[in-house]
């Protein structure tokens, strides 16, 4: 069997977790774990092919065995020990922000001054930020989680499979608004005037729209100015039941959440920000509510400029999620059942070889 190194030292424990639930069941290769604590608590599983590392310590333990390919999940630190590991290692890199490959020396440096402050003096003093981009070139390859942003400097890597296909039973229609409420990252501003007219015409009777006990759920921590909205919204509405969190939703809450729910809404905002740097969702950059669309069986509400080509994902026009209907649905199963995609990933890693 062919051996394969996995590093997660960082961010991405759900990327982790699903690659480690694939190959659990491989008969091609095996597979060390090398996850930071923090990491680790959320992936929350004992198996002895994981062992707790940290960029003080990887290095070292990677050298203890051979490996055919190793695995980077994130880099967007550190990038003089990974440089130096992918210099002497067979590396393939996942690639999260297309265009932060695209950052000169002197961008990254200009970029320190823009934002965190003492954080990126960290990154620039300490922990080589200005060698990214050559770690980027050094890798043996580079890897997207997206297939529609797969070309011939990214290879797609199928990691995300469908779990569940759970429909709700419950007597409301809930829409679930999956991720931390956060402006920067999603419009809820446009969110919260949409239910507020939605409501307003359903008290008025004008609406086309049937009283279906919508729920949503805005599923991830709200604070900040973004709670005052949700609060606020909630005392406003009569026809729809407003749910939000103050505080970081447990991992089984979020799961029980997302089956229960009949539609994902994702109001991602078009164009986000790394390292002061614009990328796109859709095209330099996927959206992790791809993966839970997914991973639980959902159909999803995109905004209308994200280029996508998947089946499950619908146009965001006018009140479109409100009317939603059960028949619309998709067959997860048929494309993305876990063998379908352990086969899919299995072949993918022999082409890195």
């Amino acid at each position: 069997m062919k051996k394969i190194a996995y590093v997660e030292l960082d961010t991405h424990a759900e990327i982790a977790a699903n690659f480690m639930e694939l190959m659990d069941d491989s008969q091609e290769f095996e597979v060390d774990y090398f996850f930071s604590e923090r990491i680790h608590k959320q992936i929350d599983k004992s198996n002895s092919s994981i062992s707790l590392s940290s960029f003080a310590t990887i290095d070292r333990q990677l050298q203890l065995r051979p490996y055919d390919l190793l695995i980077i999940g994130t880099v967007h630190r550190n990038f003089a020990v990974f440089n130096k590991i992918c210099c002497r290692t067979n590396a393939v890199i996942i690639v999260h922000n297309l265009n932060f490959l695209k950052l000169s020396k002197w961008q990254l440096l200009q970029s320190v001054f823009k934002k965190d402050f003492q954080y990126r003096l960290k990154l620039l003093l300490k922990e080589g930020l200005l060698l990214a981009p050559r770690v980027f070139r050094n890798a043996h390859h580079l890897a997207v989680l997206d297939p529609y942003l797969a070309n011939r400097q990214f290879v797609f890597l199928p990691v995300f499979f469908n779990h569940s296909n759970e429909s709700d039973t419950t007597e409301h229609f809930t829409i679930v608004i999956p991720g931390t409420v956060s402006q920067q990252r999603r419009d809820y501003f446009s969110v919260i005037q949409r239910l507020k007219k939605a409501d307003n015409d359903l008290k008025s009777g004008h609406s086309t729209m049937e009283n279906r006990n919508f729920q949503i759920v805005f599923l991830g921590k709200a604070k900040g100015e973004e709670l005052v909205w949700l609060k606020d919204l909630r005392s406003e509405l009569k026809f729809f039941d407003i749910v939000f969190f103050e505080e970081k939703v447990p991992q089984n809450q979020y799961e029980e959440w997302m089956k229960e729910a009949h539609v994902l809404w994702c109001p991602v905002q078009l164009r986000t920000e790394f390292f002061n740097h614009s990328e796109s969702y859709g095209s330099t950059k996927m959206s992790g509510n791809i993966g839970d669309a997914i991973r639980y069986g959902k159909m999803a509400f995109f905004p209308q400029g994200i280029s996508t080509g998947y089946p499950f994902v619908i146009n965001d026009q006018d009140d479109d999620v409100f009317y939603f209907k059960n028949e619309s649905r998709y067959d997860f199963q048929q494309e993305f059942n876990k063998e379908n995609v352990r086969k899919k990933l299995e072949n993918v890693l022999k082409s890195l070889l």
